[in-house]
């Protein structure tokens, strides 16, 4: 398969040594080191808030060869491991740096959008999704508006697909953002701005009339 330009593009932000690593990785996984593979994919998403939201196409590339190559799943497993390590180390990360927490949190939303079994989400990743999203809806990360923009950014790509996985987490999940945008005093005028837009969004059945989308995305650019 060839490597598309916005993977081309995507892997341009490494050294030339790791450019080659990835693009082989996404033609013939099983002449590379797997495992590498995975790490140096995460650690580029935790560092890299544009990768952490494209990572998930080449991923998902390299699944789909290496499943056709060899019918393995050796890659998909490591990366799985290393998400679980950053999964459990996640309030130490936020704590750290609120920016490799969001990237984290990107990545995670961006591997559950497109690693799919059976053309299924995968049920592994439905409940630390949640989590995450969960955690950026308590009321310390409703202040910070690099979070709120993340969640909402999340909630705006995956947030059908994850209510169809589990329907009572979602609505947990939006009765605690109805509360921190009609009780919370500190919010930013932008945060209110984007709880009030994700609450429309998904009441619209997750699409936005065209005067809501007038009226928000034309906030948002004054």
């Amino acid at each position: 398969m060839e490597t598309s330009s916005k993977e081309e593009y995507t892997i341009q932000s490494f050294d030339l040594e790791t450019q080659k690593l990835l693009k082989t990785a996404l033609k013939d996984p099983g002449s590379v080191d797997l495992e590498k593979v995975s790490n140096v994919i995460v650690d580029q998403s935790l560092k890299d808030q544009i990768f952490s939201r494209e990572a998930g196409r080449i991923c998902y590339t390299i699944v789909q060869a290496e499943a056709k190559q060899t019918n393995g799943n050796v890659f998909r497993r490591n990366l799985l491991n290393r998400l679980q390590q950053e999964f459990k180390a996640r309030e130490e990360t936020r704590k750290r740096s609120t920016q490799e927490w969001v990237c984290l949190v990107s990545f995670i939303c961006n591997i559950f959008d497109y690693l799919k079994v059976n053309n299924m989400p995968m049920m592994a990743l439905v409940h630390p999704v949640y989590d995450c999203l969960f955690r950026l809806a308590q009321s310390d990360a409703l202040k910070n508006e690099e979070e709120v923009d993340c969640l909402v950014l999340q909630l705006h790509r995956i947030g059908d697909q994850l209510e169809k996985m589990n329907l009572q987490l979602m609505d947990e999940l939006f009765n605690l953002l109805r509360d921190g945008f009609l009780l919370q005093e500190d919010l930013s005028s932008m945060g209110h701005l984007l709880l009030l837009e994700i609450l429309e969004f998904r009441a619209g059945g997750w699409t936005l009339s065209e005067t809501a989308q007038k009226y928000y995305y034309s906030e948002v650019t004054d």
